[in-house]
């Protein structure tokens, strides 16, 4: 009798929300929305990977969507000009984030740059990192950090090629690039490689480093059905927890040892005493706490933590995926590659790439954009959240809602795009290519776009022009590269990429002095 009067209850339940949701969508003209259940809402939808099962969501109920994760409402957009909705009219009351548990642990309980509410912090936690690490003069000042890490592994490959090493696995040696570039402007240091400074201590954040991406990225019920996060079922918050505090020992070791660096300078220019102090441009952390000498009380280490872990979380895999991605696909497309190849004798020549020449190397850029284009590491932008009720494709949004955008398949939209699931780089020579507009959103677009686009863009072309440059790259094997989509928060391959390579005869020379 209880089982019959449980499930009686349970249909009667499920009848009521059902004739309450349509009363409600009747009412405030939402945008339109899946059959749901109960509690659960449409997580039962979604599978892996996201993007691509939001993506047939929009197919079939159209570009914009009204979801619920749990309790949570969200708003699907996979359209341009919806997008430009929410970034241009929309974008002040887009500007919030939602509060998940990745941004309460990793993103310092909401403090920190990428996961705080907009307003007075949020603002100058941006001009700070846009004047003192990511603005045009402080990135020229470190283009010797990006050439010295570049053409150190253009060293190491060329040392291995000698040694009868012809096949390299690339995504590790992407990430360590990147990794010291950031490490490099952070805090003055090489972490990955054999030159790296005290090899435990890399390795120990290396592995710091790589645990927090995995576990960040990872869904947590518990941020859309409440009653379930005490439970943390699958152990996820005890995770972050851990790392949370294993990544600040590590970030207040390197705050700690630049602090008696500084006092060390202090004292010797106080006293006109002569010490040995390498002479260099200042790294991001002396920079902060020259900050915290005039304002102790907002400049704290915790927040200076909390803005070297953003940098570092936000600056190093991205820009190896999108590497990776760029040279399977110039594997599979070897005309492209040679296209590429015959730009960089004609404007470089037998003599390693500089970031100078960067400007005259149109078409290596345009075979980044449509990387970017066809393979975005943020398929999904960065949650936003409304402060308040909006108008967004002449329907009404609710306050409170999360905002999704389907940056992958915008960038995939037949109504943008000719042939949008090929590999064509020509298509950014024509009107096709242009950026008007929010065609291209891979960094994301308004106030909270990501401020190290330029830096990343710069990364990229110097790292992937010097490789195509000095080295012929071949496929292991006859088959083309696997272009299989990994799960995670950021779009990464299944199967790392390896690949053939051996030292062009054009630049012996250059790479055996190095």
């Amino acid at each position: 009798m209880d089982l019959f009067l449980t499930i009686s209850a349970l249909i009667f339940f499920c009848f009521l929300f059902s004739i309450l949701k349509r009363l409600l969508q009747k009412r405030n003209n939402l945008p339109p929305s899946p059959s749901f259940l109960p509690i659960l809402g449409h997580l039962h939808l979604l599978k892996k990977p996201l993007h691509r099962s939001l993506t047939t969501i929009s197919n079939r109920y159209g570009p914009i969507v009204l979801l619920r994760f749990g309790s949570r409402p969200v708003l699907l957009i996979s359209s341009r000009s919806l997008a430009e909705d929410c970034f241009t009219k929309n974008d002040l009351i887009f500007a919030n984030r939602p509060r998940l548990l990745t941004g309460k642990h990793f993103g310092y309980n909401y403090s920190a740059l990428g996961w705080t509410s907009y307003g007075p912090h949020w603002r100058n936690l941006r001009r700070i990192a846009n004047v003192e690490f990511l603005s045009t003069s402080r990135i020229q000042k470190f283009s010797a950090v990006q050439i010295q890490n570049v053409r150190s592994l253009v060293k190491d490959l060329f040392r291995d090629s000698e040694l009868g090493k012809p096949v390299v696995e690339l995504k590790s040696r992407f990430s360590g690039l990147t990794f010291n570039v950031i490490m490099g402007m952070i805090a003055g240091k090489l972490y990955y490689g054999e030159n790296a400074v005290v090899l435990e201590e890399s390795r120990r954040f290396w592995k710091i480093l790589s645990e927090v991406a995995a576990v960040a990225g990872a869904s947590t019920f518990g941020d859309y059905l409440p009653f379930l996060r005490w439970m943390d079922l699958r152990g996820v918050e005890k995770k972050m927890v851990t790392l949370r505090r294993r990544s600040d020992e590590f970030f207040q070791f390197l705050i700690d040892e630049h602090r008696r660096i500084k006092t060390k300078v202090d004292l010797s220019s106080s006293m006109e005493v002569e010490v040995e102090v390498e002479k260099k441009e200042k790294s991001f952390i002396d920079v902060l706490l020259s900050l915290q000498e005039t304002e102790p009380e907002y400049y704290t280490d915790l927040m200076i933590r909390a803005m070297i872990s953003t940098i570092v979380g936000a600056g190093t895999d991205t820009s190896a995926l999108t590497m990776e991605w760029a040279m399977s696909l110039l594997l599979n497309h070897p005309d492209v590659r040679e296209k590429a190849k015959a730009e960089l004798d004609m404007h470089v020549g037998p003599r390693l790439l500089d970031e100078s020449d960067l400007a005259k190397l149109p078409y290596l850029h345009c075979i980044i954009n449509e990387t970017l284009r066809l393979y975005p590491v943020g398929p999904l932008i960065l949650p936003h959240e409304s402060s308040e009720e909006s108008i967004v494709g002449g329907f009404d949004v609710p306050r409170g809602t999360m905002l999704l955008v389907n940056v992958w398949a915008i960038h995939r939209d037949p109504k943008l795009w000719l042939d949008p699931n090929d590999f064509k780089p020509k298509r950014f020579q024509g009107p096709e290519g242009s950026k008007e507009g929010l065609k291209m959103i891979a960094f994301g677009s308004g106030r909270r776009g990501c401020p190290g686009e330029s830096l990343a863009l710069r990364m990229v072309s110097l790292s992937l022009g010097t490789l195509i440059q000095c080295f012929e790259w071949k496929r292991v094997g006859e088959e083309k590269i696997d272009m299989t989509e990994g799960v995670g928060l950021l779009l990464s391959k299944v199967h790392p990429l390896k690949a053939l390579y051996k030292p062009r005869h054009t630049m012996f020379n250059v790479l055996s002095q190095l």
